[in-house]
């Protein structure tokens, strides 16, 4: 089933650079961190030649993906019916962000099915690092949500009165018997039914925190993972206001008489050991920001940023995601959404970007503040609204992986929808080769890509299933 069946085709391409907000902690007190950060051209070379290319027939860019043989198939006539009695109640409180938890709804769901429970409709940690408190009902439709799992899960917005003691504030307090803190990661389906049965048995509720990542990707029924599927592909629909939102954006990027006038910021990869061109105030800006923010979860790398480069661990800044995109062969007139947050550096750090697709846009560009006022300072719901729209393109290109990158490359295959995925490590030795001439660049990307634009590629063991749908989620016609 294709959700998006009113794509046009030849118009849009979606980069997604990963969210830092390093805005703000650039602006602190200290003298080093308010220097001010030159950022120059890394590759001028190939920028140069980059900004020269001539403008030529797109066809096989744009072109979408073939029938490849292998079709959704999420709603099987051998899954089990609904049982008529339920064992008891669910709860599941999931930290990270968007996507993470997106997962963690999806193995719930799956894990209510697997002890044939009542899943009440998640809670949602307020991020450490985002800081956003926004619940499963601000991001997603949640009547959408319990309506499509009608004949799967029982699901309810709210405990019933007899339980309404079972809140997170409760299990914070002290440690309570009906906490399930002792999941290990990816466990087995029988983990479950071994060791939360019986506390739905005598208590009939059971609350696991954590849950992340909590359930296997290997031995489970196939009825299972094609439940965990259709609720990450189907049953997880964003709030109206968010794809009524979504839809204005991409309606501006495919009008070919839309000019924005405003002014546009994107965003980087920073998340990260790798050296980004700005010199020492950056370098010290970047790691007061990571001490700050992520306390002590990035921590210096034991390799030199060359080695980092060479194994394709570090992201691709914006400069070199232009000539990647322009060595593919897409054109200045490509219409190109940014799907970030703001960008450390502001417009220096874009500035090659744009120079090479100055048709360039993001959420700050298309929409206006009243428009974004509904998500304004909101984490998720500014992620829901470029996961939207990168849905929506007929390209989809990351800068690096990650859990929105693994999220969306899953549901565009799902969908059979064309997304590139970098070759880091090629692109990486490419990059240090500052020798390197731009037909040898476009040689080697171009065969380094072949097989990499959107091709089915079947899970292998410990794979995720959102990532990689096939052939648990996808019938091989």
């Amino acid at each position: 089933m294709n959700l998006y069946p009113n794509l046009k085709r030849g118009v849009l391409l979606s980069v997604l650079f990963f969210v830092v907000l390093l805005s703000n902690a650039s602006t602190s007190t200290s003298s080093s961190s308010s220097e001010a950060i030159t950022i120059k051209p890394r590759h001028l070379s190939l920028l140069k030649s980059a900004l020269q290319r001539a403008s030529g027939e797109q066809s096989d860019l744009w072109k979408p993906m073939t029938d490849q043989g292998w079709s959704p198939c999420i709603d099987l006539e051998d899954s089990p019916s609904l049982p008529d009695t339920t064992k008891g109640y669910i709860q599941v409180f999931l930290d990270g962000g968007l996507n993470q938890q997106r997962m963690g709804i999806c193995d719930a769901v799956a894990v209510a099915k697997i002890l044939n429970a009542t899943l009440v409709i998640p809670f949602l940690e307020i991020n450490p690092v985002w800081q956003d408190s926004s619940s499963f009902v601000d991001i997603f439709d949640v009547d959408h949500f319990i309506d499509a799992l009608k004949d799967d899960v029982r699901v309810v917005k709210e405990l019933p009165e007899e339980y309404s003691w079972s809140t997170r504030e409760y299990y914070a307090a002290a440690v309570r018997e009906t906490r399930v803190k002792t999941a290990p990661v990816h466990a087995s389906a029988q983990w479950y039914i071994e060791n939360v049965s019986p506390l739905l048995h005598s208590y009939g509720i059971a609350a696991i925190s954590p849950f992340s990542h909590r359930l296997s990707f290997d031995h489970l029924p196939g009825e299972i993972q094609r439940l965990r599927c259709k609720v990450n592909f189907q049953a997880l629909r964003f709030v109206p206001h968010i794809t009524s939102l979504g839809d204005a954006l991409v309606s501006r990027l495919r009008n070919p008489l839309w000019r924005s006038d405003k002014e546009r910021k994107s965003d980087m990869a920073a998340h990260s050991a790798c050296d980004f061109g700005g010199g020492k105030a950056e370098k010290l800006a970047l790691a007061k920001y990571r001490q700050m923010i992520w306390q002590g979860r990035v921590l210096n790398s034991q390799f030199t940023d060359e080695e980092l480069r060479s194994q394709g661990r570090c992201p691709l800044t914006p400069e070199e995601m232009g000539l990647l995109l322009a060595a593919f062969g897409f054109d200045n007139n490509t219409r190109l959404y940014l799907a970030s947050h703001k960008v450390y550096g502001g417009e220096a750090r874009i500035s090659a970007l744009r120079q090479v697709f100055p048709r360039m846009e993001d959420k700050r560009s298309l929409a206006s503040s009243e428009e974004r006022a509904r998500i304004k300072g909101k984490a998720s719901l500014l992620a829901a609204l470029d996961y939207y729209v990168s849905m929506h393109s007929d390209v989809f290109i990351s800068a690096s992986p990650g859990n929105m990158h693994n999220a969306l490359v899953g549901h565009r295959t799902f969908e059979n929808l064309k997304t590139i995925r970098p070759n880091m490590a090629l692109i990486g030795q490419l990059f240090l080769n500052k020798s390197i001439t731009w037909v040898d660049f476009q040689q080697a990307l171009g065969e380094g890509h072949v097989n990499r634009q959107g091709q089915i590629r079947l899970r292998k063991p410990k794979q995720s299933i959102y990532t990689y749908p096939a052939p648990d989620c996808m019938c091989h016609v």
